[in-house]
């Protein structure tokens, strides 16, 4: 986990070494957590360490749609540097799960919650999220358990 004054520590150092990519990065971060902290409670709310890692997820899934919308429209310059900020982003975060290891714990789910159908995706959901919430992509976690309930 990473705190915000980490992250302004290191915004110093990229800043010492000229390195502009990780600094726009890192600014990224520090607004979004700012703006986060604002919508939140004002100047009085300082963001804990899983709105910050919240906040860096949203930015990671800006970055992957981005890369694909920039891929789409044969715009490979683009890509290649949202696939920069993106690898940069990643290693703030906590290491991704494994696609075996989700599946484990969507089975696990669908037992402890008795779903059958694509209906009850909601339950499985539900008790699955908190268990993953940081840990996995959420496209993927949807992807797998709709496979499960097929």
């Amino acid at each position: 986990m990473i705190t915000k004054q980490q992250l302004k520590d290191e915004l110093k150092q990229s800043m010492l070494a000229r390195d502009q990519l990780k600094t726009s990065v890192i600014r990224f971060i520090l607004s979004g957590i700012t703006y986060y902290e604002i919508n939140k409670g004002g100047a009085g709310y300082e963001a804990t360490e899983e709105d910050i890692q919240a906040v860096i997820q949203k930015e990671v899934k800006q970055r992957k749609d981005s890369i694909e919308q920039f891929e789409k429209a044969d715009r490979q310059e683009l890509a290649d540097k949202e696939k920069s900020e993106l690898s940069l982003l990643e290693k703030y975060l906590p290491a991704q799960m494994g696609e075996e290891e989700i599946k484990k714990l969507v089975a696990d789910a669908i037992s402890q919650t008795g779903a059958k159908s694509m209906a009850e995706i909601g339950k499985v959901m539900g008790v699955l999220m908190p268990k993953v919430k940081g840990k996995a992509d959420g496209g993927l976690v949807s992807k797998i358990v709709k496979e499960s309930l097929k």
